[in-house]
């Protein structure tokens, strides 16, 4: 069985993902955490964003893995709480759009289905996954996706201000939609759900009646 999830930053996908992948135990895949490792490794490299050629070049070379505890690994080292910084975040949505680095992340991606598995993302019951056999798409207000992401920064010790997580949501929510290939889109099959006033654990709770009653 594989569960698809779409939606933009800040709608619950991550949250809601991991309870379910819990409840079912199965394997949660991360697919935004996939193109954060190439970010960071960018950054690391100190090659420049504009350099496209050098960034597909570098994304060949990385060995990404995310393991079942949530954890991230790039080039073998543990870089799970790296990938969440605010220097990550302002360029993964350029780095996501670049074709030939999602070529090669998403026949990764695809490669760690093994199996019963959740994937969440942008573009997973578009183009990841698109026979996947339960295909949701969450959503939530702009206002209720910022106060996530600053409830979140605050958890992770990551400073930014109200205005910089405003300014990084409504850029990665255009990029995310005017991607040429892999943007996120609403399709006829998903089932929709609008998270902005339920917690974490009612929608996962209403995924899982439906998931459990086909």
């Amino acid at each position: 069985m594989v569960i698809a999830i779409d939606g933009p930053a800040g709608s619950g996908k991550g949250s809601v993902a991991n309870i379910i992948a819990n409840d079912l135990n199965i394997l949660y895949i991360d697919t935004g955490a996939t193109y954060r490792a190439v970010s960071l490794a960018i950054l690391e490299n100190n090659i420049d964003i504009n350099d496209r050629e050098k960034i597909v070049a570098l994304a060949k070379t990385l060995d990404i893995k995310l393991t079942k505890d949530l954890k991230v690994y790039l080039n073998n080292i543990d870089v799970t709480d790296k990938i969440r910084s605010k220097e990550v975040s302002d360029i993964v949505s350029i780095v996501s759009k670049i074709e030939e680095v999602r070529e090669i992340l998403v026949d990764l991606q695809r490669k760690m289905i093994d199996g019963d598995a959740i994937l969440e993302g942008r573009d997973i019951t578009t183009v990841v996954c698109p026979n996947a056999d339960f295909k949701f798409y969450l959503d939530a207000s702009l206002e209720e996706r910022i106060k996530r992401r600053m409830k979140q920064n605050e958890r992770k010790g990551i400073n930014m201000t109200y205005e910089e997580v405003y300014n990084n949501i409504k850029t990665r929510d255009y990029n995310d939609t005017h991607k040429e290939i892999g943007a996120l889109k609403r399709t006829a099959d998903q089932i929709y759900i609008d998270t902005s006033n339920m917690t974490k654990e009612e929608v996962a709770t209403k995924m899982l009646e439906i998931v459990r009653s086909k």
